[in-house]
């Protein structure tokens, strides 16, 4: 399950950032350019600097952005970048800009139809103008006009979503709910990808623009149920993380911050994959050895994220971020197996097979000296799974002999394991229901057979004794029940004939 993600995640860093410590393995761009039938090509790199075409005069910006200013400004037709000289096509740059900043109602599409595709064709020009390569585009003086149309047109207030804790939700058969500014949304997230992206931008003077309010307002869009949001919104953290230094800590921070109201709140948000996705990359370029701050946000934000009753929305990114941390440094194999026998699930089923899931992984990473400290409470619980009534939990925690590092394990350590799983063992072969749990509880006494006959027969003996003084006592028990109510029986006869 999480090998394929190791393979998406590379130790690689992005061309044109420098290597530091905390440098992200880049994550898999899966953002394409807008289809070629909305006009959108080509990249926003490779710009040069020395090309900069200067802004004569500061473009006064709408005062308002209501219906009526948008019709104002929406009257008159703006010039394509085609027909101005290079010299004025900054300044039709910042008013394409400011034009694209009004929004517009979706969810009536017979409203302002013409400002609507205007709006949209402007943005498909701005996106092929950000492309051309004869000079650099986002110069210092027009990123204030850059921040103010992304800012009017990507954070606004995300409407109701449904609760993830409904006990019959299904993810797989929920119709998530669509943006209806999508046409629009998805050219002005290209463009901030582009921007983010772009050469020309220098990170020394886009951080004043690209703040950490601003990180903080992407982080709240990731709450959207449009996975086409969220997917951009992913790729364009990622570059943000990977392009401002300065924003790495703070960005960090703010994820850690969703997780816990997440976990400890409302146990609702709908883009926790896309974020453990981007920790993912950061985790695989974190250097050696692992910072303390590093640790701490594995046990008290990465752990917790086992305990929401949706963890099957996440958990394959979640289980491949725990285990980076394990691979990077095996002596946390201990603590990590600890916290998850804490947030072992009592009575879902499906949170079970995945956590067994989870567990197998964290065990192939896990070294001798680790495995012996937790041995003990990790086969008590494995022990407990074996006799599952649901075949699924039986089955998966059997599985676990199927892996040769494991059995190896198990080997080193049997005489304190094998009579710890004994009684488990015995009783699915006697009396669980499932055929399949029956063949593979077979298999894994041959694999103990096999490793050790002399302390599996001692383990059957001491089994049988203890059967035997268990059936003593049920049969003493019996008797003073028995006598018991023979005495209950001559009191009533005795109190009948007073």
């Amino acid at each position: 399950m999480l090998r394929s993600m190791k393979q998406k995640f590379g130790s690689k860093t992005t061309k044109g950032n420098s290597v530091s410590r905390d440098e992200p393995a880049p994550v898999q761009n899966s953002r394409q350019a807008v289809a070629s039938t909305s006009g959108i090509s080509g990249r926003a790199g490779s710009i040069s600097r020395n090309n900069s075409l200067p802004v004569r005069e500061k473009i006064p910006r709408p005062r308002s952005l209501d219906p009526t200013s948008a019709q104002q400004f929406y009257a008159d037709t703006l010039p394509s970048f085609r027909d101005v000289p290079n010299s004025e096509k900054q300044i039709l740059f910042i008013k394409k800009l400011h034009l694209c900043a009004f929004t517009f109602d979706f969810t009536d599409q017979s409203k302002n139809v013409r400002e609507k595709e205007v709006k949209r064709t402007t943005l498909l020009e701005l996106a092929d103008y950000i492309n051309q390569k004869d000079g650099a585009k986002f110069t210092e003086s027009v990123a204030d006009d850059v921040i103010f149309m992304l800012n009017n047109n990507l954070f606004r207030a995300l409407p109701a979503t449904k609760s993830h804790d409904q006990d019959n939700l299904d993810p797989d058969e929920e119709e998530p709910t669509l943006e209806p500014a999508w046409p629009h949304l998805q050219i002005v997230y290209e463009f901030l990808l582009r921007y983010v992206c772009a050469n020309d931008t220098d990170a020394k003077v886009a951080k004043k623009y690209v703040d950490q309010s601003f990180v903080v307002r992407l982080l709240e869009l990731f709450d959207s149920e449009d996975p086409r949001e969220r997917d951009y919104l992913k790729t364009i953290l990622h570059r943000i993380y990977g392009k401002f230094m300065i924003h790495r800590p703070f960005v960090r921070k703010a994820i850690n911050n969703v997780f816990y109201r997440f976990v400890f709140e409302t146990e609702h948000h709908n883009g926790i994959a896309e974020l453990l996705e981007i920790l993912g990359s950061i985790i695989n370029g974190f250097a050696l050895p692992l910072k303390d701050e590093h640790k701490s946000f594995l046990h008290k934000a990465l752990m917790p994220l086992h305990k929401p009753k949706c963890v099957g929305l996440y958990h394959q990114q979640l289980a491949y971020c725990v285990t980076q941390f394990v691979d990077k440094e095996p002596s946390l194999a201990e603590p990590v197996l600890g916290q998850l026998l804490k947030f072992w699930p009592l009575t879902n089923s499906q949170k079970e097979v995945l956590f067994l899931g989870e567990l197998e992984e964290i065990l192939e990473m896990t070294q001798a000296t680790e495995f012996a400290k937790i041995m003990v409470p990790l086969f008590k619980q494995i022990a407990k799974c074996l006799n599952s009534s649901h075949f699924q939990v039986a089955e998966r925690s059997l599985f676990l002999w199927n892996n040769d590092y494991i059995v190896t394990l198990v080997a080193q350590h049997r005489q304190v394991i094998l009579p710890v799983v004994f009684n488990a063992l015995e009783s699915n072969a006697r009396s669980h229901w499932n055929p399949a749990v029956h063949g593979l509880t077979s298999n894994v006494k041959k694999v103990f057979q096999d490793m050790d006959l002399n302390l599996w027969r001692e383990c059957e003996a001491h089994y049988q004794q203890e059967e035997a003084k268990q059936r003593s006592l049920r049969e003493q028990r019996q008797k003073q029940w028995q006598q018991i109510e023979k005495k209950a029986a001559q009191r009533q006869a005795a109190m009948q004939h007073l």
